[in-house]
């Protein structure tokens, strides 16, 4: 994956084994906002879903959080993600950073019952919510001091 960090629309992606949330943000403002949840369906059809999203924003880089136990030490999460980063790199020939997503999805079940997001609402919310929580750590990181 590439270390160049570009100036532009940055898309960001919490990946799981059902559902993929998105977000957007600009390494100008340095502010991420939820987007959308995408079905991980069986094949590739997630792919076209993300190519909308990819033609739609015309992201400089993609973000993929990346999955560990807390202690930072990989498992089969991690080897899957970096899969789909992989994926991603290839068919839109873009740069693929990771970031450490530890917790992202509590935090945002967290923030969206503190909202008063309830049940299916708050399920549905979720995994976006968590690729803007991913997102908007790495923007952090890249702000100048």
């Amino acid at each position: 994956m590439s270390s160049a960090i570009s100036a532009g629309t940055v898309l960001a992606f919490d990946f799981g084994t059902r559902r993929i949330g998105v977000a957007v943000g600009e390494t100008h403002t340095g502010l991420a906002h939820p987007l959308t949840t995408i079905a991980a369906t069986r094949g590739d059809e997630w792919l076209r879903a993300v190519a909308a999203l990819v033609a739609e924003w015309r992201p400089a880089v993609l973000v993929v959080g990346l999955p560990t136990h807390a202690d930072g030490v990989p498992h089969a999460m991690t080897a899957r993600a970096q899969r789909f980063a992989r994926k991603l790199e290839r068919q839109f020939s873009l740069p693929v950073e990771f970031c450490d997503e530890r917790f992202t999805t509590r935090g945002a079940s967290d923030a969206l019952r503190e909202a008063g997001a309830r049940g299916q609402e708050r399920k549905s919310a979720r995994d976006r919510v968590a690729a803007q929580i991913i997102l908007q750590d790495y923007l952090d990181r890249r702000r100048p001091a």
